[in-house]
């Protein structure tokens, strides 16, 4: 008997952790950032750097430190697209990078992103970021 209501209580604990997780939705609303000017941060050698972008349906324009850069835009889904750089300048630039919206705010929006494609031998690094609407 004292196994039984050890069962329950496990069930009832169960239960009620399931119906709290099941209430939490994370926002997204992709359609809101497809196309905009942005700003995010990021780290190079561990300094924080800053820099802009205007998408497009089909461009992403990227302005770093005096630099512009174009990238093409082939969207996956409302969420989901691949970047491809119009102008690579080394081989590691020709790879096309697989960007991936995770949650959206009224400002902003938190985002990952990785290769696209799978390097043989290579493990795959998944980063994160966040990017803020400047207009």
């Amino acid at each position: 008997m004292q196994t039984f209501y050890l069962l329950m209580k496990k069930l009832l604990l169960l239960t009620f952790c399931v119906v709290l997780t099941s209430c939490y939705t994370i926002e997204r609303n992709c359609q809101d950032y497809r196309t905009g000017d942005f700003k995010f941060t990021f780290l190079v050698d561990d300094e924080e750097k800053t820099g802009t972008f205007k998408r497009t349906e089909d461009y992403s324009i990227d302005y770093f430190e005096g630099k512009i850069d174009s990238s093409s835009i082939r969207w996956i889904n409302d969420c989901e697209f691949i970047l491809k750089k119009l102008n690579p300048k080394n081989a590691s630039e020709d790879d096309a990078i697989h960007m991936k919206i995770l949650s959206t705010t009224d400002t902003s929006y938190t985002f990952e992103y990785k290769l696209a494609i799978k390097k043989a031998n290579q493990t795959m690094r998944v980063e994160k970021g966040t990017a803020y609407r400047i207009k």
